[in-house]
């Protein structure tokens, strides 16, 4: 029985909380899959320090209630803002899926907290919403992430084998896909997480996505080579990064522009050391994420591979691919399709679980 097509919507945050992105798509949960749209809601200045000051320091909870209380406010926004663009999609919406705000990530110790209330944000819009996929997956062994790499896997069903998808987004990951469809996934190193917080510090821009900072900047060879120098590259995948495992990224004696520049080679090299592990090394490489038109980690991954390409070469946006997810997981978790599987996070079995609130939708 061929599975119905359905409307939803994913919501999360940036990684530096200044920003809140909506995108919705129509699936059957599986490889059938249409982009249609996005959208993205500045947060106020108060929130987007709030937020930044809550994931590096242990602030009282009744002060994080009210960052999520106010957080849940920006995504109730960011469902308008998409509905103002996209109103009758938006209008047969059935479901929400929802990636909050981390404050907390500890794989090793199976820890993840991420903030923004589910219920009011169900009663605000009168959706349902599916969340907490990534406590979940810590449950049954998993490390939580990389969550992307299913939604990946079914973008590049059609693609001819072996397949290579890199999300060049907060943290950088890949999904490699064999002749046999075997999969291999995980985040391989930092990403434009690192960039931003760098570049917000130092040289007061709010990112280098397109390499206005970075591309005056000299490599600190020297640099790249110690950061390289840590365990977490040579662990196999999957695999996900905690902030102690890219330590060794010290960039802070360097000008600004050397430091971005230093800082998107580790990128690349992240990259080209873990295609290393892989059995067969793919001629194509499909780029998605906020630096995936970024020149300089561009120019190193086009020694490494015969062909780079930005999966908007493909009708798809890499802006809000990476929202999309959660809309897709939202649809499988309805569906009782596994959310996550040992191959792409680690956990014990491929599993269907997560948290839903608001009314019942279908069976």
């Amino acid at each position: 029985m061929v599975a119905p097509l359905r409307f939803a919507i994913g919501l999360l945050t940036s990684v530096t909380g200044n920003t809140v992105e909506a995108a919705i798509i129509k699936t059957d949960g599986q490889d059938e899959i249409r982009s249609i749209g996005g959208a993205k809601v500045v947060c106020p200045e108060t929130l987007h320090w709030g937020l930044l000051e809550a994931a590096q320091n242990d602030l009282p909870i009744t002060e994080v209630l009210r960052l999520e209380r106010e957080l849940t406010q920006q995504f109730v926004r960011a469902v308008e803002r998409l509905r103002e663009q996209h109103p009758e999609e938006v209008a047969q919406a059935e479901v929400i899926g929802l990636d909050g705000y981390t404050l907390r990530r500890l794989p090793d110790e199976g820890i993840s907290l991420q903030i923004g209330d589910p219920w009011v944000l169900a009663e605000r819009t009168g959706l349902q919403v599916v969340t907490d996929f990534r406590r979940y997956d810590m449950a049954v062994g998993g490390q939580g992430a990389p969550l992307e790499a299913m939604y990946h896997w079914a973008l590049m069903a059609r693609e001819p084998r072996p397949a290579l998808m890199l999300n060049l987004g907060p943290v950088t990951s890949l999904t490699w896909l064999s002749r046999a469809n075997d999969i291999i996934a995980g985040d391989v190193g930092p990403g434009v997480e690192l960039l931003d917080e760098w570049v917000q510090e130092v040289a007061e821009a709010a990112h280098d996505y397109d390499g206005s900072v970075s591309a005056d900047g000299t490599v600190d060879a020297a640099c790249v080579e110690y950061a390289m120098q840590n365990p977490f590259y040579s662990r196999s995948l999957p695999r996900t990064p905690t902030r102690s495992d890219f330590e060794t990224i010290d960039v802070s004696g360097l000008e600004p522009s050397d430091g971005a520049a230093t800082i998107c080679a580790i990128i690349a090299e992240s990259v080209v050391s873990a295609i290393g592990q892989l059995p067969e090394h793919p001629k194509l490489a499909w780029v998605t994420g906020a630096a995936s038109r970024h020149p300089l980690i561009l120019e190193r991954l086009r020694s490494t591979f015969e062909q780079v390409r930005n999966v908007s070469e493909r009708n798809l946006n890499p802006d809000t691919l990476q929202c999309e997810c959660f809309a897709w997981l939202a649809v499988r978790y309805h569906r009782g399709l596994p959310v996550s599987t040992p191959e792409t996070t680690g956990c014990r079995q491929a599993g269907c679980a997560a948290m839903s609130t608001g009314r019942e939708i279908w069976s």
